[in-house]
């Protein structure tokens, strides 16, 4: 019998998914999540919020014309952070009470594309 091995080089890499918000009012994008979903070939991230549904959706996108885009700053460590203290603080949100990990969804909006969804209050919400 011939076999096809594949040498796993991932030990003690991070196999989160989960969308984070931190303390900080950050939002992580974890390793997992950050190759899974090609974020790597972006340079930044439009944030959205649904005030009614307390969530929040993030487009990446490479659009430097967009005003409203913020930095995705990336790590070899860790995948990437979005610095979005001045949109946390415009939608009260605060991060103390909501810093959380969150699964998250997508969401096709009108006038803008693809959206990552996480709801604010629903942190177990089920991916699709």
């Amino acid at each position: 019998m011939n076999y096809n091995f594949v040498k796993f080089e991932s030990r003690n890499a991070k196999t989160e998914d989960r969308i984070t918000v931190t303390k900080s009012q950050s939002i992580g994008l974890p390793t997992k999540f950050f190759n899974d979903n090609n974020i790597k070939d972006f340079k930044f991230a439009v944030l959205f919020y649904d005030k009614s549904a307390n969530a929040i959706g993030i487009e990446f996108t490479n659009d430097e014309n967009e005003k409203n885009g913020f930095s995705i700053v990336k790590s070899d460590n860790y995948g990437g952070n979005i610095v979005s203290r001045s949109f946390f603080k415009a939608h009260n949100i605060d991060t103390q009470k909501y810093h959380n990990r969150y699964n998250w969804k997508t969401y096709e909006q009108e006038n803008a594309g693809k959206l990552f969804v996480i709801e604010l209050d629903n942190p177990k919400l089920e991916n699709n």
